[in-house]
Parts: C-alpha cells; structure tokens; sequence
C-alpha cells in the first residue's frame, strides 16, 4: 500500500480510502495470501487485480489485441482476466470467493489457491497461447509447496485446448468456468 501511496503521490490513509472505493464498486479486488501453516518465510501483502480487464486496458492505452499482444503488461492482465473469471463463476454458483495466491521469499509462488475439499487447488496461470517446458515447470513447482496437501496443480493458459501433460491439468482459458 505505501508502494501504491508514494508512485500516486498520496498518503497512506488516503491511497488506502480509494482503493476501499475501488473494492466496493467491483473495480478491483485484493487477493489475500495464504499462509496457514507454512511459516513465516512468506510473502503476506495481498496482489491487486483490475475485475474488469477491459478498462485496465483503456487505462493503459491498450485500444487493439495487436497492442496487447505486444504490451509488457500483458501477463499481468491476463492473470486479472483469469482471478476474475473465478471470482464470478463462483459468485454465481453461490459460493464465496475465498481465492488466495501463495508465494515465498524465493519466488516460488501459486497464481491463485483455493480450498478443494480438504485440499488445497494450486493453480499457475500463463498468458501464451502455446504450452512451453517453462509453463510445465512454472504449474509443477506451484504444487510443490504444501506436498500432500494439495491436488495436482492446474496450469490455466492463453491456449484453446484442455488436456493433462505432465501431471498438470492444462486448462485453455476460455473453459475456466467449467473448473471453478
């Protein structure tokens, strides 16, 4: 939050105010970490994601997918697309939100993490829309975290097609409501 004060030029308390407003109005959503029961070695402040992805965009410029395709944030963005599609698949089916993300003072991290059961989901999320060694890589050290704990790690993708690979379920981005 004092990151986000200081680059808008605002107090803490006022930086704070507006982001409640955001949060109210479904604009923006604070995705807590999870960290029952895993030490004190991890990251505890929540990510910020945008629900509706298209007016990130308009903030940034972004009028085409030929821009998108080439924007830095484009990773960024997509992830937003991806947490808020699970936000509101499972508000529709009634349930609460109740996602988290986990990551490490490493960096090893689960994009979004939710309760399955007595388990817990991991789950990476990638932009491109071709599965690569590095995705693979990425969706089996998301679910290596909490060994025994877990089911195994999704891998929601930019791609089309759903399929298992690696014991990752690869998820295209269009059939994410289908696995909320």
């Amino acid at each position: 939050m004092s990151a986000l004060a200081g680059e808008a030029g605002v107090s803490h308390s006022t930086a704070h105010s507006w982001l409640s407003v955001l949060e109210s109005s479904y604009l923006v959503h604070l995705l807590p970490p999870y960290y029952q029961n895993f030490g004190k070695r991890l990251v505890k402040s929540p990510k910020l994601y945008f629900l509706d992805v298209g007016l990130a965009c308009w903030l940034l410029g972004i009028c085409s997918a030929d821009t998108l395709a080439l924007h830095p944030l484009r990773g960024a963005l997509f992830e937003s697309l991806v947490v808020s599609e699970f936000i509101k698949a499972r508000y529709n089916k009634g349930l609460s939100a109740d996602l988290y993300f986990w990551r490490d003072n490493n960096g090893v991290e689960a994009d979004l993490l939710f309760e399955s059961g007595a388990k817990l989901q991991p789950v990476e999320i990638k932009s491109g829309s071709t599965v690569t060694s590095d995705y693979i890589k990425a969706g089996q050290r998301a679910g290596r975290f909490a060994t025994g704990e877990t089911e195994p790690p999704w891998l929601m993708y930019g791609g089309d097609e759903s399929y298992e690979r690696s014991g990752l379920k690869v998820i295209g981005w269009r059939d994410v409501v289908k696995w909320v």
